[in-house]
């Protein structure tokens, strides 16, 4: 049985015979118009590029927002994480997690910390990979698990790079609680990422997502925005996170440079400077910290 949308029959009766008869087949039109996980399309684009009427185009994918195929922000029309499951095998999460996996380990090696590697799925950080030896076995992560990405350094970390109305359109006005010390409203969340972004990318939590956990987080970043997080976590009451930081920056730069070996510096105009190509000094480190404020830092 195929359905036939009356309002098509009405605004291009000429060109009726040569418009895909089933919602299913205009569907996959509007689906196939994107090129990639990347692409972005305005409404006009997506009509454009299918040939259907506009006015069908918004209703499917009205229903295809509502059902988690597309996503709809600011800048258009872009594939949801439904689409992005299919086809594509995992995202291009197993490319990541192999650019990571030798970075991870050193940095497990260096600090005897945990090291984790996660992306966004949505609201939610996913885990890709957790290294750390006996210790690992003391936090609750796992690979696979999700985790509200405001409650994570590894998260917060790449929300600073999400577009603001994007953040809104992920979380209402007050945000669920992990520990006593998980941000709760909204716009505290956004002075968070205003304040990560002041630093460059770098994210810290203590005891937001699990109690007497500290960590420090930072995003592999592509010039579309996040594509991962690198975290390193430890006993809140003794590490020093602020001196293992720099090993977390560099770390994400290095998978940044294998990932996308053409990307030199940020797009023109976005909202941060570019994070410089050397390692970071304890002095320009301290520097950079000395805009904390609040007790989420």
């Amino acid at each position: 049985m195929t359905v036939v949308d009356s309002d098509d029959a009405l605004s291009v009766p000429a060109a009726k015979k040569d418009l895909p008869p089933s919602m299913v087949e205009r569907m996959t039109l509007i689906l196939d118009a994107f090129d990639g996980r990347t692409s972005r399309l305005t409404l006009e684009e997506v009509a454009c590029r299918t040939r259907l009427p506009r006015s069908t185009v918004h209703r499917i994918l009205d229903q295809l927002v509502r059902l988690d195929w597309v996503d709809h922000a600011s800048f258009g029309y872009c594939l949801g994480r439904r689409a992005m499951g299919l086809g594509g095998g995992d995202n291009g999460h197993s490319q990541v997690r192999a650019a990571a996996a030798p970075l991870l380990h050193e940095l497990h090696m260096q600090t005897g910390m945990v090291v984790h590697l996660a992306v966004l799925d949505g609201a939610e950080s996913v885990y890709l990979d957790k290294v750390g030896g006996r210790m690992a076995a003391s936090l609750p992560s796992r690979v696979g698990g999700r985790v509200p990405a405001y409650t994570t350094a590894g998260g917060k970390a790449m929300l600073a790079w999400v577009d603001p109305e994007e953040v809104d359109g992920m979380y209402g006005p007050r945000l669920n609680r992990s520990t006593d010390r998980t941000i709760t409203e909204l716009s505290t969340l956004h002075q968070e990422l205003n304040r990560i972004r002041q630093r460059r990318g770098l994210a810290f939590e203590r005891g937001e997502a699990v109690h007497g956990i500290g960590c420090v987080g930072v995003a592999v970043r592509s010039a579309d925005g996040p594509v991962a997080g690198i975290s390193l976590c430890g006993d809140a009451r003794t590490v020093q996170l602020e001196r293992v930081a720099p090993l977390v920056v560099d770390a994400a730069r290095e998978v940044t440079r294998t990932l996308h070996p053409d990307l030199e510096t940020p797009r023109r105009g976005r909202r941060t400077p570019e994070i410089p190509d050397s390692s970071w000094s304890t002095e320009t480190l301290d520097q950079l910290l000395a805009v904390q404020s609040g007790q989420w830092l």
